[in-house]
């Protein structure tokens, strides 16, 4: 059996269903029962509960085989990094205590830096608590930055005909598609190809600009002139605040924002390993469909 936490979510979804197309017994875990009813009348196992109590956790991850962690974002958390290393520490008692001996989980590019990179931080937390784990075997996926994270300009292209945030419009970075993530963690769950403590950077298909996704994005969706607008940091800050975001949480996509620009995130060399198949171009047909949809 595999144990999928965030199994609502966009990566821990797809994982879900590319195991159970495969024949798999899976257990879904999330907050809510209601939200996991898909994959239940597909024959998973749902365990409901708060995932920041270990001994839901526990019980969870019991009798799997291998899992897939990761810690669900909570926009509207008061102290983010607090929430961040209340679930990191529930997952690793979790594990520990529940007899699991295979865990792919997910990390971001930059989770080797310690500070100075937002929300990223976090996760940097997450590998240094679950390497000190004794006799697991963890593969940690440091991803690039979600090309669903896109999909956020929806309403800001409908309401003022622009793409923006505070990262710099001609700063290229790799860009990943989350199936391609879900292809990948899957991949690592079923076959158990790794051990001890390891690290897989997931680099996309390539490089990106913002100012390039703003051109394939407004030539799909009918718009050729649309265009990327770098914010100033304290203006990006005050739109994340009006979105709805914790003051904690804005405050921390600004910091990794400026991370970015200021290239305090670096990217491991591009290998066939670390390539992934799904372009920008291809990401932008489902763009295309969000969008109309809005």
């Amino acid at each position: 059996m595999y144990a999928i936490t965030g199994a609502t979510g966009n990566i821990g979804s797809k994982i879900t269903k590319i195991l159970l197309d495969k024949g798999g017994k899976v257990k879904v875990i999330a907050r809510t029962a209601a939200n996991l009813k898909m994959f239940v009348d597909r024959g998973a196992e749902a365990a409901a509960g708060d995932a920041e109590d270990s001994k839901f956790l526990t019980k969870a991850f019991s009798g799997a085989e291998a899992i897939f962690t990761m810690i669900p974002p909570n926009y509207q958390a008061n102290d983010f990094r607090a929430y961040q290393n209340r679930f990191s520490a529930s997952i690793a008692t979790a594990i520990k205590n529940s007899g699991v001996t295979y865990v792919v989980n997910l990390s971001s590019q930059g989770a080797d830096m310690p500070e100075g990179t937002g929300l990223i931080k976090g996760l940097h937390d997450q590998e240094q608590r679950l390497n000190k784990l004794e006799d697991i075997n963890i593969i940690h996926l440091r991803c690039a930055y979600f090309m669903e994270n896109l999909l956020k300009n929806i309403p800001l292209i409908k309401n003022s005909g622009i793409m923006g945030s505070a990262i710099m419009g001609d700063l290229k970075f790799p860009m990943i598609a989350t199936k391609d993530i879900a292809a990948v963690a899957a991949d690592y769950l079923i076959r158990h190809n790794f051990s001890n403590k390891s690290i897989l950077d997931l680099l996309g298909q390539r490089g990106v600009s913002l100012n390039e996704a703003a051109t394939v994005i407004g030539k799909k969706i009918g718009k050729p002139e649309l265009k990327y607008v770098q914010f100033p940091y304290d203006q990006a800050e005050k739109g994340l605040l009006q979105a709805g975001l914790s003051p904690d949480v804005s405050r921390l996509f600004v910091e990794m924002s400026k991370a970015f620009n200021e290239g305090l995130i670096k990217y491991q060399r591009r290998t066939p390993e670390n390539t992934t198949p799904t372009s920008l171009e291809e990401f932008a047909d489902f763009f295309v469909q969000v969008y109309k949809s809005s």
